[in-house]
C-alpha cells in the first residue's frame, strides 16, 4: 500500500467518524441532517432511520401530553353541577348575589325595626329592637342541592354559632344558655353546606330565633328536609321564614330582656318556573301530625306578621298535594 493510498483511506475514515458524530449530535437536539452529510454509508443511514424514528416518536408524545392537558381544562370550565367547589369559596355562579334578587325583597311594616343584611347566600331582615330577624330570604337551586348532597359537603361540625361583629345589635352566642330553647336557623344549615362562607354566615345568630328543642328537632327538621327536596325537583325555590311574635312577649338572653321569642314561625315557598306557592305556620311548641295540617296561603303569612312578599308570589295558595 503506497503512501497515498493510507492517507486516502484515513481521511476517508475520519469523515465517516465526522459524519456519524454530527448525526449523534442531531439526534440529541432533535433536528435533521441534511442528505449531503449523511451520504449513503450503511451506518450513517442506520443512524439517520433512528433519528427520524425518535423525533416521530416525540412528537406523537408531546400531541399525547397536550391532548391530556386539553382535556384537563376542560373538566376544571365545566358547569358547577359536574365540578362543585366543596370545601372552598364556591364559584359567584352558584348564586345569584341576594340584593339584587328582586323576588327576595320583602316589606316589613311601619314602626318595626328593621336593618337589612345582604350575606353571599341569604337576606336577612334584621330586627335590632328585638334581636331576631323578622324574616330571612334565600333562592334554593338543584345546583345548590346537589353540592350540598355530594360527597365531601361542608360539615356543620366544624362550624359554631357567632356574632356578627358587623350588626351592632346581634346577640351574643351565650345568651341563648340556659334558656330552655335552641338556637334556631331560620336559613338552615343543611341548605348553606356547599360552601365555606355561606355556612359560617348561616351561624351568625343574626340568623337565629329562640325555638323549642323538639320542634327544632322533629317537624321543623322534616319541612326543612321536605323544601331540600321540592328544590332539587323544581330546579329553584325562593324560601322566606322567621318568627310570628305574640303580644306578651317572653324574652332571654341578657338579664333575661334581651332577646324575644316568637310565639310561632313561618316558612313561604314559592317556585316561580311552576307558579305555585304555599306557606306553613308552626306554633313555637311541638307541633305532631302531617304537614298538610300547618299548611295556609301566603295571605294568612302576610296578615299575622304584617310582611308583604313580592306581587309575583300567588297568595292565595294552599295545596300540599301540588307539592309532595
Amino acid at each position: 500500500m503506497t503512501p497515498v493510498t493510507a492517507i486516502s483511506r484515513n481521511n476517508n475514515t475520519m469523515k465517516q467518524v465526522v459524519k456519524i458524530w454530527i448525526l449523534v449530535a442531531a439526534m440529541v437536539m432533535g433536528g435533521a441532517l441534511p442528505p449531503q452529510v449523511l451520504g449513503d454509508s450503511p451506518i450513517t443511514t442506520q443512524w439517520s432511520a433512528q433519528a427520524k424514528s425518535k423525533k416521530k416518536k416525540s412528537k406523537k408524545a408531546k400531541k399525547s401530553r397536550d391532548s391530556k392537558k386539553s382535556r384537563k381544562s376542560s373538566a376544571i370550565a365545566s358547569p358547577l353541577v359536574a365540578v362543585p367547589t366543596i370545601g372552598k369559596t364556591a364559584s359567584t355562579a352558584a348564586v345569584q348575589q341576594q340584593g339584587s334578587n328582586a323576588l327576595l325583597a320583602v316589606t316589613i311594616p311601619k314602626g318595626v325595626s328593621n336593618q337589612v343584611i345582604n350575606y353571599k347566600a341569604i337576606r336577612v331582615n334584621f330586627n335590632p329592637a328585638l334581636h331576631i330577624p323578622n324574616c330571612v330570604a334565600y333562592e334554593l337551586t338543584a345546583t345548590m342541592v346537589s353540592m350540598t348532597d355530594a360527597p365531601g359537603h361542608e360539615n356543620r361540625k366544624n362550624y359554631n354559632y357567632a356574632r356578627d361583629a358587623s350588626v351592632k345589635s346581634c346577640p351574643d352566642n351565650w345568651e341563648y344558655r340556659g334558656s330552655g330553647y335552641s338556637r334556631g336557623h331560620m336559613a338552615p344549615a343543611m341548605d348553606m353546606r356547599w360552601d365555606k362562607t355561606t355556612m359560617a354566615e348561616c351561624f351568625y345568630m343574626t340568623n337565629m330565633c329562640p325555638q323549642d328543642t323538639k320542634l327544632n328537632n322533629d317537624h321543623w327538621r322534616v319541612l326543612e328536609e321536605k323544601v331540600h327536596r321540592w328544590a332539587k325537583r323544581d330546579k329553584r325555590l325562593m324560601v322566606y321564614t322567621g318568627p310570628i311574635m305574640g303580644k306578651n312577649r317572653k324574652m332571654i338572653g341578657k338579664n333575661k330582656q334581651n332577646i324575644a321569642v316568637p310565639d310561632a314561625f313561618f316558612k313561604v315557598l314559592y317556585a316561580p318556573d311552576q307558579g305555585r306557592a304555599i306557606a306553613f305556620i308552626y306554633d313555637n311548641r311541638p307541633c305532631p301530625g302531617n304537614i298538610s295540617k300547618y299548611a295556609v296561603t301566603v295571605a294568612e303569612v302576610e296578615h299575622r306578621t304584617g310582611l308583604t312578599f313580592s306581587s309575583a308570589i300567588p297568595k292565595h295558595q294552599c295545596k300540599v298535594e301540588d307539592w309532595e
